[in-house]
């Protein structure tokens, strides 16, 4: 379990494009990492859009958002390329970052308990210590929340 204060564990996952990206390449940046269930389901695509819209604003304090799922390179390049979205997605399809960062846990669907990634979100900050973590996430105003706390 990571708590605020905890040093950000380190991984190297592909992005939409196949490359690979480490967490520790952004020193020197906040990051802003979200974990999230599923590329095209609505959920994650108003969380995606969301994102989206704040992205230069982030960018214009320091920031660099990351998206996780368990989805394939080839799911994020086209779920990027159908939303705009400006930012990066990493392809976890092994669960590396997902059990790194205990996000993949028991949760309500439907009326039924299943396993899944947890919508959670991550604020590094730029020396890799984690600054805050958002549990339960919902997706619709989730940027504009993070946004407003990076700048207060």
């Amino acid at each position: 379990m990571l708590n605020v204060g905890d040093t950000a564990p380190d991984f190297a996952l592909p992005d939409q494009n196949g490359k690979e990206r480490r967490l520790s390449d952004f020193r020197g940046k906040k990051v802003v990492m979200y974990f999230y269930p599923k590329d095209n389901t609505s959920g994650c695509t108003t969380e995606a859009i969301g994102f989206r819209d704040f992205a230069d604003k982030l960018v214009d304090n320091n920031a660099v958002v990351i998206g996780i799922s368990k989805d394939s390179v080839r799911s994020h390049y086209n779920f990027a390329a159908k939303y705009g979205l400006p930012f990066i997605l990493l392809a976890d399809e092994d669960k590396k970052a997902i059990d790194l960062y205990g996000v993949f846990k028991e949760k309500k669907m439907y009326g039924k308990t299943v396993m899944g990634v947890k919508r959670t979100t991550f604020v590094i900050d730029e020396y890799g210590v984690i600054e805050r973590i958002y549990s339960d996430v919902k997706p619709s105003g989730h940027a504009e929340e993070v946004y407003c706390s990076l700048v207060k």
